[in-house]
């Protein structure tokens, strides 16, 4: 596998559309939580002090062009909304990495997500995300159609439509960039969907051509079986490798895509025939915001290369993964960093 990913080059990846200002909030169990608020409400409000918090980059297509850039690609273009504080953000944040980054940014209202980490009764970590999603619910192919970004699109490896479940224009979008990139690899993952699912398989249905590579974690996955009259294929906190394997088998038979499904204990790749699944590595999760993204970066750039086998990819994403929730900070690692994980 060393030798396989070393020898990876990727010219070009475009990632859109969604960026958000992430205010992550770390707290201990939600019941602690919830009885600290009642009694604060009890009195008739105040504060509740000493709690940690953080503000970072976030957003699907943020994450996963930063994630894109640490593991080398020579140029990632991020097509994305911000204000102008927003963009003068996303310069700082992004600088580092020189010209390997194109940031086209239209003028708008980015989001903003507060995001709740608590401890579950098992000792590991779950998220509420609470968002504001701005201007990324209506970006629409009004937002890249020029001649500029065209020609991005047009000579691009792959082509990236994240976050479909917030952006009301995800269909248009996403049929859009696709029909413009007709040589690129096409990816999606559309975040939580479960208010439209119907709407989303009906998206497959009508995309299905167009789309390379669907990734879903078990949220998605439930989702999209239930709009599908597959029932709940993943139940919350009960399921297993076999469950994992005949939920993306199904799913991806049943839509007539290729299937890349994450999840806590492990991921699994189907065409609806052959089906491979790779263990999660199991770590201390420090990060859980973007952990999805991270997964996904390097995923894409697994499937970009046609000497990697599926164990492989999935493998190198699950250490990817990895080492991101490690990291408290959320900085992903390098592509030399995730491999020498692997030795």
């Amino acid at each position: 596998m060393l030798s396989s990913f070393s020898k990876i080059t990727i010219n070009s990846i475009v990632v859109m559309p969604d960026f958000f200002l992430d205010r992550i909030i770390t707290l201990r169990s939600q019941e602690e939580f919830f009885n600290l608020i009642a009694e604060k409400v009890k009195f008739g409000g105040g504060s509740l002090r000493n709690i940690p918090t953080t503000e970072r980059k976030g957003g699907n297509a943020v994450n996963i062009a930063y994630c894109l850039a640490r593991l080398g690609v020579k140029k990632t273009t991020l097509f994305t909304v911000a204000d102008e504080l927003g963009s003068a953000m996303l310069q700082k944040v992004f600088s580092k990495f020189g010209d390997a980054i194109n940031l086209r940014i239209e003028n708008g209202k980015h989001g903003r997500t507060t995001g709740l980490e608590f401890l579950n009764d098992k000792g590991t970590k779950a998220n509420v995300m609470l968002s504001d999603t701005g201007d990324n619910e209506y970006f629409g192919s009004e937002k890249i159609n020029n001649d500029d970004n065209l020609k991005i699109l047009e000579n691009a490896d792959a082509v990236i439509v994240v976050n479909w479940g917030s952006n009301k224009k995800g269909t248009e979008l996403a049929q859009f960039a696709f029909n413009k990139s007709p040589n690129s690899f096409h990816y999606i993952d559309p975040a939580d969907i479960e208010l439209r699912k119907d709407e989303f398989r009906d998206f497959l249905k009508e995309t299905s051509n167009y789309i390379d590579t669907l990734s879903l974690n078990e949220n998605e996955a439930n989702s999209l079986g239930n709009s599908l009259g597959l029932n709940s294929l993943l139940p919350a906190s009960n399921y297993n490798e076999y469950d994992i394997k005949k939920a993306v088998k199904e799913l991806s038979s049943n839509t007539g895509i290729n299937i890349d499904l994450h999840t806590r204990i492990g991921t699994a790749s189907s065409n609806g025939n052959e089906t491979v699944l790779v263990p999660a590595f199991n770590v201390q999760a420090k990060t859980l915001t973007g952990a999805g993204d991270s997964w996904d970066s390097a995923n894409i750039i697994g499937h970009l290369s046609k000497e990697i086998s599926v164990t492989e990819r999935l493998t190198f994403s699950n250490a990817f993964a990895s080492l991101y929730v490690k990291n408290p900070m959320g900085e992903p690692p390098t592509m030399q960093e995730t491999l020498e994980s692997l030795v």
